[in-house]
C-alpha cells in the first residue's frame, strides 16, 4: 500500500516543472515580441526558442509518472 509521500512528491516533481517552464516562456515570449517587432526575420528563432523550455514540463512528467510507476 503507498502513502500520501508518493502522490506529493509526484506532484512536486510536476508542478516544479511546469511553473519554471511558465516562468520562463512568459521572459522569452516577452522579449521574443521585441525581437521580432523590430526584424520579422527572427520569427523562427524565437518560436524555437519559446519551445525549448517545454522539455522541462515533460522532463516533470516522466519524472512523476516514474516516481508513481517505481513504487507500486
Amino acid at each position: 500500500m503507498v502513502g500520501w509521500e508518493v502522490p506529493i512528491g509526484a506532484a512536486i516533481a510536476f508542478s516544479f516543472g511546469a511553473i519554471g517552464t511558465g516562468w520562463a516562456q512568459s521572459r522569452i515570449g516577452a522579449a521574443g515580441a521585441g525581437a521580432i517587432a523590430e526584424k520579422p526575420e527572427t520569427a523562427g528563432t524565437i518560436i524555437i526558442l519559446e519551445a525549448i523550455p517545454e522539455t522541462l514540463v515533460i522532463l516533470g512528467f516522466v519524472v512523476a509518472s516514474m516516481i508513481i510507476l517505481m513504487v507500486k
